[in-house]
């Protein structure tokens, strides 16, 4: 029998869902949402289509215990909601610092999920961060009303590649002191 590895990552409770870490059993919804040209073209890492694999390395290399990123699976299942409907996370950088990074399965977009998200993951602070960095492609002004709902402050503009497009592309920067 095998067992799964215990991730020292705390389970953040809102009204509409949990905020979890990741367990392969994730995979097939991953998959499902992700392999979404709709989703892929707004991160940065996912690439389209998703190649053999990738989904069982991502969540083997978030689990892990050298792990730079934790990330939370937006499980509405305790509320009798699906049982994912998105992933946020946060990487870690130098001196108490963090990047957040979500995504959002299309059936769920436009409900003020990703608002919820963010908001609980900032509000918990499993982290112990005092700055949150973010930054959104251009072309996804609804991304950037997350960040600035939630109290993110404008830095400016920058670029980032995007394997899904294999091309840079524009983005917006925020930050948000805790």
């Amino acid at each position: 029998m095998k067992m799964d590895q215990i991730i020292n990552q705390p389970v953040i409770e809102t009204e509409r869902f949990d905020l979890r870490p990741l367990r392969r059993s994730d995979k097939g919804l991953i998959e499902l949402y992700a392999g979404d040209v709709r989703v892929a073209r707004m991160t940065t890492t996912i690439p389209h289509p998703l190649p053999p694999g990738s989904t069982e390395a991502f969540i083997a290399r978030v689990t892990s215990p050298q792990r730079d990123e934790d990330v939370w699976a937006i499980d509405g299942s305790r509320t009798g909601g699906d049982e994912l409907k998105g992933l946020i996370s946060l990487k870690k950088l130098d001196s108490r610092q963090s990047e957040i990074g979500y995504w959002i399965a299309p059936a769920f977009w436009n409900t003020g999920l990703a608002s919820e998200a963010v908001q609980a993951l900032l509000n918990a602070n499993p982290l112990g961060n005092t700055s949150i960095f973010a930054s959104v492609f251009q072309d996804n002004p609804a991304s950037a009303q997350v960040l600035t709902h939630c109290g993110f402050r404008y830095l400016g503009d920058a670029e980032n590649y995007s394997v899904a497009r294999d091309a840079t592309v524009p983005t917006w920067t925020y930050s948000r002191k805790l």
